[in-house]
């Protein structure tokens, strides 16, 4: 749904940098994966709400690894209410 390129400039880590770049990938996928199961579908990269949620998720996790697959407490209410929307508001 996202680039790791995409991820990268959300971190605002250097593109160019290939560091992270594995651990960011398994993150990505994670934040996916999470978005599915949560609501059920799949979603288009059109849908903005989808994309945001997966790159919160990543933000989350990057930024607190030890709770890589589960939100953090800062982050939590933001996901639901995501969550929520895409699965119950329309396509």
């Amino acid at each position: 749904m996202i680039t790791l390129a995409q991820a990268k400039e959300f971190l605002h880590l250097d593109v160019e940098d290939t560091d992270e770049d594995g651990i960011l990938n398994i993150i990505i996928g994670a934040a996916e994966e999470y978005l599915i199961e949560a609501t059920g579908k799949t979603f288009e990269v059109s849908n903005n709400r989808a994309v945001l949620l997966v790159m919160v998720l990543v933000t989350d996790w990057y930024e607190n690894r030890e709770m890589i697959g589960k939100p953090t407490d800062q982050v939590r209410k933001t996901v639901t209410s995501i969550i929520y929307q895409l699965k119950y508001g329309g396509d």
